[in-house]
């Protein structure tokens, strides 16, 4: 392996519904077409959980890896629980840097494509009230 090898782990809730998970499974083709290696992980209720992703992303080569959580805002889940699953998976894998994203809904470019999003509603509903 030549240079730094860079990955990405959308991390997620989880839910008891497989269809939940489309969204993520759809920005992970699109992240897999950019020739970004990535892996999904969850929470609860879904596989894999955050270690088992960070795992196999270190076995195939990466030596830095994103976690970046698609979660709309900083809760409870992202202030209390996720940074001590990075802190457990930094101790398992000493040898890759792991950083810790902010929530993707507080992302600037997140936030202007979802009021992109209600205002084509508001027109939308508009256009079919004339």
């Amino acid at each position: 392996m030549t240079g730094a090898e860079s990955a990405v782990v959308l991390f997620g809730h989880g839910a008891r519904d497989p269809e939940w998970a489309r969204p993520m499974q759809r920005i992970r083709a699109a992240l897999e077409q950019q020739g970004v290696r990535v892996e999904l992980a969850f929470l609860e209720f879904m596989t894999p959980p955050l270690p088992e992703a960070v795992a196999r992303l270190v076995a195939g080569g990466a030596d830095r890896v994103a976690v970046v959580p698609i979660f709309l805002a900083q809760g409870g889940h992202l202030k209390r629980d996720l940074p001590l699953l990075v802190e457990e998976v930094r101790h398992a894998h000493p040898g890759c840097a792991i950083t810790l994203a902010r929530a993707a809904g507080e992302a600037d470019g997140v936030v202007s494509a979802m009021a992109g999003y209600a205002k084509d509603c508001v027109d939308e509903m508009q256009a079919g009230c004339g």
